[in-house]
């Protein structure tokens, strides 16, 4: 079972803290899992893993602290050779912008879904105007993360965040029903995200409420991840 999160400003210790350091920003983390990560499958191409591949047990990540695999992934070469490791979401800000707290949001938990889910809420001072920002990475659809949806709706509306907050990640979902599911946020950013190398649908979104104005959105190039990254410039109204 991964470890509680924490809500505190972290020692930098693990490479990935350190290079937010070295780039100027202050890492709030999440473990949601444990896991593995397998090397790159020698058959793979730059086109998206069919979902017979996944079943397969030909995973590029394997997750077990929450539902062990079968017998046969378990057992597989594959799953033994991969690297163990944690899964987790961050928030990032940059080193001069004053941190007045932070807190998680942990979701409930899906019988389906391999990890855990939570939101990652940052308490900010920008230019004498206060603000929340909101990391989080939404179950599937399928998995019921409609109730992910709920939780996190009622939650953010009832003092977790200040009125004026940026929600960001991958909702693993489109954006009309995320915005059904979320009717008080507005979407920074519209474009297809997923898979970056032809992408046809938008999964990943930056959201926004209260007084912050959305100046400008877009989708970035393929950066090496499967998912498009995405970049939004807000002002504060």
């Amino acid at each position: 079972m991964p470890p509680p999160c924490r809500s505190d400003r972290l020692n930098v210790s693990t490479p990935y803290e350190q290079i937010a350091a070295a780039l100027g920003y202050e890492a709030f983390t999440c473990t949601l899992a444990e896991g593995r990560r397998a090397r790159p499958d020698p058959a793979a191409t730059d086109k998206w893993m069919s979902p017979q591949g996944l079943r397969a047990g030909k995973n590029a990540l394997f997750f077990d602290s929450e539902r062990p695999y079968s017998a046969h992934v378990g057992g597989s070469a594959r799953f033994t050779a991969a690297e163990p490791g944690s899964w987790g979401i961050a928030v990032l800000v940059r080193r001069g912008i004053t941190v007045d707290d932070s807190r998680i949001l942990h979701l409930p938990q899906l019988g389906r879904d391999r990890v855990r889910r939570a939101a990652i809420v940052v308490d900010l001072t920008v230019e004498d105007h206060q603000l929340s920002v909101i990391g989080t990475h939404m179950s599937h659809l399928q998995f019921g993360s409609h109730r992910h949806y709920a939780a996190l709706k009622k939650r953010l509306r009832t003092g977790e965040a200040r009125p004026d907050a940026v929600l960001l990640g991958d909702m693993n979902l489109w954006g009309p029903p995320v915005r059904i599911f979320l009717p008080q946020w507005h979407r920074a950013v519209k474009g297809p995200t997923w898979p970056a190398g032809n992408p046809h649908s938008q999964i990943d979104h930056i959201l926004v409420r209260g007084a912050i104005e959305i100046v400008r959105g877009e989708v970035r190039p393929n950066g090496g991840s499967d998912h498009r990254p995405v970049r939004a410039e807000l002002a504060l109204r």
